[in-house]
């Protein structure tokens, strides 16, 4: 099963924690695992890139695990509300997604949302 955990401060989502895998089917064709996969890194390249804002993160290459933290989704880290509202927007787009391939693959996927203060501790 892939657990993914998604945190918001207030109204902003700044981050996410992806571990396991999803069992659907073997490694290479299992479309659970390729879904997420590519949605996971659709969010990352697009807020570091086309955003150009501050996001960190990690893939455990041996574990598949991402942890990702993007301060400029916060008014304490990112100045720019448009960038801030873009950010956060495009992470809980990312959560909403992930809640529909829930309706029917809920034996393969597990997502929940936390409530976190981010701070510099967080990557």
């Amino acid at each position: 099963m892939i657990k993914i955990v998604f945190y918001r401060q207030g109204d902003a989502f700044w981050g996410f924690e992806e571990s396991g895998h999803a069992g659907y089917a073997e490694s290479g064709d299992d479309i659970i695992c390729s879904a997420v996969s590519a949605m996971s890194m659709l969010v990352i390249n697009t807020v570091e890139v086309s955003y150009a804002a501050n996001i960190d993160y990690r893939v455990d290459e041996s574990t598949t695990d991402v942890t990702v933290c993007c301060k400029s989704a916060l008014p304490q880290y990112e100045t720019d509300e448009a960038k801030r509202f873009a950010v956060s927007g495009l992470f809980y787009g990312y959560y909403l997604q992930l809640m529909e391939l829930l309706e029917d693959y809920y034996e393969y996927l597990d997502v929940s949302l936390v409530e976190k203060h981010c701070d510099d501790s967080d990557m």
